[in-house]
């Protein structure tokens, strides 16, 4: 599987946070798993941090690299294609970081792996929460 990371789920899974369930744990561990992390993600990131609604032990720019190589996941740039799903896409989502990440997905058949039940009405696959 092709498993395109939540920002909140990359979080969840380098602070070994309980929140996140464990077949998800289980599938980002998985190595016949490909598991990215969208650089919408860094920008998220550094956008939260910036207002103070996301502390982490060193700047986004730096930690989430660091932990990204660590944990052995790939880097998912934001190409024009992706760009372009946007215009096809329903407004069912309002986080604009998280409808780039379903443009990615539908771009690059991607399953999103997230618990966020807005996303799930996207036509994406979307890994199960079990």
């Amino acid at each position: 599987m092709r498993l395109l990371l939540d920002t909140h789920i990359f979080l969840w899974f380098i602070s070994g946070d309980e929140r996140l369930p464990e077949g998800m744990r289980d599938g980002i561990r998985d190595l016949n798993n490909e598991v990215y992390l969208s650089t919408v993600s860094l920008w998220e990131a550094i956008v939260k941090h910036r207002l103070g609604k996301l502390p982490l032990p060193q700047p986004p720019n730096i930690y989430l690299p660091i932990q990204r190589q660590k944990h052995q996941i790939a880097s998912l740039s934001l190409d024009e294609a992706s760009v372009s799903q946007l215009a096809g896409l329903p407004q069912i989502h309002r986080d604009p970081f998280d409808r780039m990440l379903i443009c990615q997905a539908l771009e690059h058949g991607l399953t999103v792996v997230t618990v966020d039940d807005a996303l799930c009405a996207y036509p994406v696959p979307i890994l199960n929460r079990a």
